[in-house]
């Protein structure tokens, strides 16, 4: 299974990004709450006297104690200590930033792979590429890497992945038998629900949280083989299987089939509508299963592929989203922090984390055991291996933006203030190109 992202090969004049500039003011990282089995940050006489600070959100998402007992397992392998920083993700995001901009990012950070760009092209990450070389590191049992002209800044540890989900009541209700594999197929499934005064698809559309943008509109573009980059540059205007894309959801759009309020609708009121029975069909991420059996026991549901174009033959793309680590171009230590980057995504520990936070592994080797697992997670593993694994804004320059100024223009032409598919991907592609420049 590959990993496709933006082809940085930018050779960039833009100004330093948004995101960090904005967060500048808000002091420097170091400011989460430390595992209290650690010691607090800085050097100390352990081991070979190195501390190492580790920013993440990771460890308020998964089972109390276990990243920390990850870490510990490092500490009496190699005598490196590990401080935990531990947040929220918001919170994570901002410190992380903050510390980015004032030079006093923590050694080890997870990282967002929206944030790379930024934080790439203002030196604020270390250059992983050269550190893997100089270790001897084997790079290729990576599912993924997320680069920036040509180097790798960010390594995604465990991913999350998109695919669609499938109210079976609803369906069998209104008489269809066969889970769509097509554009066609789905369109006439949601043909039969509409009949039944039931959604046959949702997209959060909200410009306050543009995410829709990336995991429900575009994922119909990657599951059929396209592409909206091209050399690493926007490839909207002009391309015919993104125009096609476009023509599809206005379709979607325009006979009803797409629940209503899509333009204020964000992902969690998105899941929100599937919980509750009112839309037969959803794109959304595997980590929402829990809550959605937890808040709908009686819910029954499935997981597909999202369908294809008529013909298609070649290996479906699926949305993902990660956990991505990185490495602080501060750090005094950089070889020790390589170590404990490489013992995240050493096979076993990268299995464990991956069952830990419900995800997949981001190392190929890895064989995480699912058996205690919901079948249905099991299902979308399975699915995700026969699947190409892609986000293209994953590393892109103000990603939020570009998905931002994107919904926007689309919503232009679903309300038929844009005359056409092409002239929509025109003007999204002036918006874009400064960015990129």
């Amino acid at each position: 299974m590959k990993f496709k992202t933006v082809a940085k090969k930018i050779l960039s004049a833009a100004v330093v990004g948004t995101m960090v500039l904005s967060l500048a003011a808000c002091g420097g990282s170091g400011g989460g709450t430390s595992d209290d089995s650690k010691d607090e940050g800085g050097s100390d006489d352990s081991g070979d006297g190195v501390t190492l600070e580790f920013q993440q959100w990771w460890g308020v998402e998964i089972p109390d104690g276990a990243l920390a007992d990850i870490c510990q397992k490092f500490t009496d392998d190699t005598g490196i200590k590990i401080d935990l920083l531990s947040n929220p993700y918001a919170d994570t995001k901002t410190q992380i930033a903050s510390g980015a901009a004032s030079g006093t990012m923590a050694d080890v950070v997870g990282l967002d792979g929206s944030w790379v760009y930024d934080f790439a092209k203002q030196g604020s990450i270390a250059n992983l590429t050269d550190l893997m070389g100089s270790a001897g590191y084997d790079d290729s049992q990576l599912s993924s890497q997320i680069q920036f002209e040509g180097n790798t800044y960010m390594i995604p540890v465990v991913n999350f992945a998109y695919p669609m989900y499938a109210n079976m009541d609803i369906l069998k209700e209104a008489g269809v038998n066969e889970l769509p594999t097509t554009r066609e197929e789905f369109l006439a499934a949601c043909e039969a629900v509409k009949k039944n005064g039931v959604a046959g698809w949702a997209i959060p559309l909200s410009s306050e949280s543009p995410s829709g943008i990336q995991n429900q509109f575009m994922t119909w573009l990657w599951a059929s083989g396209g592409s909206m980059l091209k050399d690493g540059k926007p490839n909207l205007e002009g391309n015919a299987e993104l125009e096609a894309t476009v023509e599809f959801v206005k379709e979607l759009f325009d006979k009803g089939y797409i629940a209503e309020g899509s333009y204020s609708m964000k992902e969690p009121d998105m899941v929100e509508e599937f919980t509750n029975g009112r839309v037969a069909f959803m794109t959304d991420g595997v980590s929402h299963l829990t809550t959605i059996k937890d808040g709908a026991p009686d819910l029954n549901f499935d997981y597909i592929t999202v369908p294809t174009v008529e013909g298609f033959s070649g290996t479906s793309g699926m949305d993902v989203a990660n956990w991505g680590i990185g490495i602080a171009e501060n750090c005094e230590h950089k070889e020790e922090a390589w170590k404990f980057v490489e013992y995240l995504m050493s096979p076993e520990v990268n299995a464990e984390l991956a069952v830990l936070a419900n995800a997949f592994p981001g190392n190929s080797k890895a064989e995480p055991d699912y058996s205690s697992s919901d079948e249905l997670f099991v299902k979308a593993y399975e699915l995700f291996q026969s699947c190409e694994a892609v986000n293209e804004f994953t590393g892109a320059p103000t990603s939020e933006d570009l998905m931002r100024s994107f919904g926007e223009e689309l919503q232009l032409y679903l309300d038929g203030d844009t005359a056409s598919a092409a002239d929509m991907l025109k003007a999204a592609q002036e918006r874009w190109t400064p960015a990129f420049e």
